[in-house]
């Protein structure tokens, strides 16, 4: 029998190699393409593309940049003594890697003191929870708040209320974050951070609670920006753990009263100093045109800022420092943007737009580095309609990445907001965010989150594009105006109503 199988497979799977492919009793296979067929880039630039991405995975120094900064600065809150060793350091790192031009542009940031908080649920158990005050936060009056706990699902529900439902009340905002690859369940559960405080304070609370936006079931809670407005009061703002969360959630059944106590010694600093930290590549043919790379050098306060914002600026320094050691060097100038004050008011991207506005008809590409360690699943851009031939010869380079391009409709990243207005055109990497909500903006934060392959895989993707941006002889046109319409995390476009036009 195995022999009759034998036979039967042999009579119809016998093959002919010949030069033009394959034959076989179908008929002939083509042979195998060696490459994509690519539209407009050169041959040339597709090989010094294509040998960049491949070099990337062994000779990347990233991780070796994200470790050196973790270690020796740690976090790097705005304003703080950390701060100002972190613009030290980077442009020290700048200068040992070969980069040119590199500086320290002065940024005034507003600074805030985070203090110290504790929680207890009063009734109807007596249980102490650990909250984290919301950066930004108010203190309480000494000796904390004592008051009923209001729970609500977020925003829209908190919007149906009565202020009489309401007023003297500790608002808890229980939204469960979800896990989601593109970011999009942190699109859903941020604006209860930024804005749940100045919600319930229209009402008349007395404090904001809100379960942390992470994915994260640890005993750490998570903190990032609260917003407060205008003439509306400014209440104390905390998060709390998904455990904890859970633990408060768990006394509202059977109708029971649930009280909480909070106190929070946080409170606001005068205006301090920071910088933003520029290197560049220079261009060989065109140096004063600018291909940017961005990334915010500041962090929170808790864990070591290696997620947000340290491996971002891992990655564009690496990408700058490889394109650097070809020969012959870039048509257009590189520049790497590490920003001040992204975590606490965007000081160092408003700087940057304002100090370069009538340079910026000369940034001919722009991209940032913002949303963790995860692998790149694609590519978006925002680019002229007649630079989209490029850009689909883009999506065939990063194929091989396992990265697909989206379409034209990249926003950028925080620290590119300010300048949406001047039509840059834009690319942006959507990454992994599977496991990026565990750690972001908590203690958790730390180095060993970060595979190395991964990290790779990231400042392959940016290699190719910053390479093709600064090499392409064509580039890219002005960017459609930008819409407002933010495909992920972001829900406000930062107006700039103060930049030069």
């Amino acid at each position: 029998m195995a022999m009759e199988k034998r036979s039967l497979l042999t009579s119809l799977t016998v093959v002919l190699v010949f030069g033009g492919g394959l034959v076989t009793r179908a008929g002939r296979i083509p042979p195998p393409s060696k490459k994509p067929a690519f539209e407009v880039l050169p041959a040339a630039l597709v090989d010094r593309a294509e040998a960049i991405r491949e070099r990337a995975p062994t000779e990347s120094k990233a991780y070796d940049f994200l470790h050196d900064l973790t270690s020796e600065i740690g976090p790097r809150f705005s304003g703080s003594a950390n701060d100002r060793r972190a613009v030290e350091w980077a442009q020290r790192k700048l200068k040992q890697l070969g980069f040119s031009n590199v500086r320290a542009e002065e940024v005034t940031v507003a600074r805030w003191h985070r203090g110290e908080a504790t929680g207890e649920i009063v009734s109807p158990v007596q249980r102490w929870v650990q909250p984290l005050a919301l950066g930004g936060s108010v203190a309480t009056p000494s000796g904390g708040i004592e008051a009923e706990v209001l729970e609500v699902a977020g925003l829209e529900e908190l919007a149906k209320l009565e202020r009489a439902a309401v007023a003297g009340k500790i608002v808890f905002l229980n939204h469960r974050m979800r896990r989601s690859r593109d970011g999009t369940g942190y699109r859903e559960a941020a604006p209860n951070r930024r804005h749940g405080a100045a919600r319930a304070a229209e009402l008349g609370a007395a404090a904001a609670l809100i379960r942390s936006v992470a994915t994260s079931t640890t005993p750490e809670a998570h903190t990032g920006m609260t917003h407060y407005e205008e003439g509306v009061p400014r209440i104390p703002a905390a998060a709390l753990s998904n455990p904890d969360a859970d633990l408060l959630e768990e006394q509202f059944g059977g109708g029971k009263t649930v009280r909480f106590r909070i106190e929070l010694t946080c409170r606001d600093l005068p205006n301090g100093t920071s910088a933003n930290v520029i290197g560049e590549i220079p261009g060989q043919e065109r140096p004063e045109e600018i291909v940017l790379l961005a990334a915010h050098l500041d962090s929170w306060d808790v864990g070591t800022g290696t997620l947000d914002d340290g491996i971002g600026c891992a990655i564009i320094t690496d990408v700058a420092r490889l394109i650097g050691e070809l020969k012959p060097p870039p048509r257009r100038t590189i520049r790497v943007f590490l920003a001040a004050n992204e975590e606490f008011g965007l000081a160092g991207a408003l700087t940057y737009a304002k100090k370069y506005a009538s340079d910026v008809k000369l940034h001919v590409a722009a991209m940032e580095a913002d949303f963790g360690a995860g692998r790149v699943w694609g590519m978006r851009s925002r680019v002229a309609d007649e630079a989209l031939p490029a850009v689909r010869d883009l999506g065939r380079l990063l194929a091989p990445l396992g990265i697909e391009y989206l379409g034209n409709y990249a926003s950028g990243g925080a620290d590119l907001l300010p300048l949406l207005r001047y039509r840059i055109p834009l690319f942006e990497f959507p990454q992994d965010a599977t496991k990026y909500f565990d750690a972001y903006h908590s203690a958790n934060d730390t180095l060993d989150k970060v595979d190395r392959d991964d990290l790779s895989q990231i400042v392959a993707a940016y290699a190719v594009v910053t390479l093709v941006a600064a090499e392409f002889e064509d580039g890219f046109g002005r960017a459609p105006k930008f819409n407002g319409q933010w495909p992920y995390p972001f829900d406000r476009l930062f107006e700039g109503k103060d930049l030069p036009r």
